[in-house]
């Protein structure tokens, strides 16, 4: 996959499509792969841009307004300009009033905005839960649906675009798609409908066809 759409990265890192937009367009946190550039466009963020979505939906979870973690990232670059994605490389700590950043060097703790600290972010921690929620995400699902009294497995797979597809391989062609699960397995029911309609219009055609053959 080479970058993760909008609607995906808001299912991974559980924010809003309203918040990220936010910080998006606030020049916060944008998209490194693709940005949106008008009608049509998309914005397509990269692994190390979810690690940083992640660690700053972390520290606004634990009461850091977006104001304080930009005066910290204007710190850290200006500091430490060698470091390109402060959010994805360094550790950092917080009360929920001040961020520190822990260095290499144990002895060293960058004080961002000069107060004490209570809690940290484990970035580790998050590289883990980012790749167990993207495994997840990627894995095929099979449900049953059923149309007319019948049960039809069905095989759901994520779209890279976002959003997912879905085929059902008793009904070889038999395929639909959907921005959430549940749209695309009601898609998937339609679709099922619609295609027996088709198999049984075409047995009646094939029917017809031999009855006149028979004749001739």
């Amino acid at each position: 996959m080479e970058g993760y759409r909008t609607n995906i990265v808001c299912k991974i890192v559980k924010l809003t499509k309203r918040q990220l937009d936010y910080w998006d367009r606030g020049h916060f946190m944008k998209p490194s792969i693709s940005e949106a550039s008008g009608y049509g466009s998309v914005r397509l963020y990269s692994f190390i841009d979810l690690i940083q979505l992640k660690v700053a939906k972390t520290l606004k979870d634990h009461g850091v307004s977006v104001q304080k973690m930009r005066k910290s990232l204007n710190f850290l670059k200006k500091h430490r300009p060698e470091i390109e994605k402060p959010m994805a490389e360094l550790k950092f700590i917080t009360d929920g009033e001040s961020i520190f950043v822990l260095t290499s060097d144990k002895k060293v703790v960058l004080d961002t905005l000069r107060k004490q600290f209570v809690f940290s972010i484990a970035l580790d921690k998050i590289f883990e839960e980012l790749n167990g929620e993207l495994k997840k995400f990627a894995e095929d699902r099979k449900y049953t649906v059923d149309v007319k009294r019948q049960k039809y497995e069905v095989v759901l797979h994520p779209a890279i675009e976002g959003g997912y597809w879905v085929e059902c391989p008793t009904l070889p062609g038999c395929a639909s798609q959907g921005d959430s699960i549940e749209e695309t397995l009601d898609m998937i029911k339609d679709a099922i409908r619609g295609h027996l309609e088709v198999l049984k219009e075409n047995e009646k055609l094939q029917a017809k066809n031999h009855q006149k053959a028979k004749i001739a």
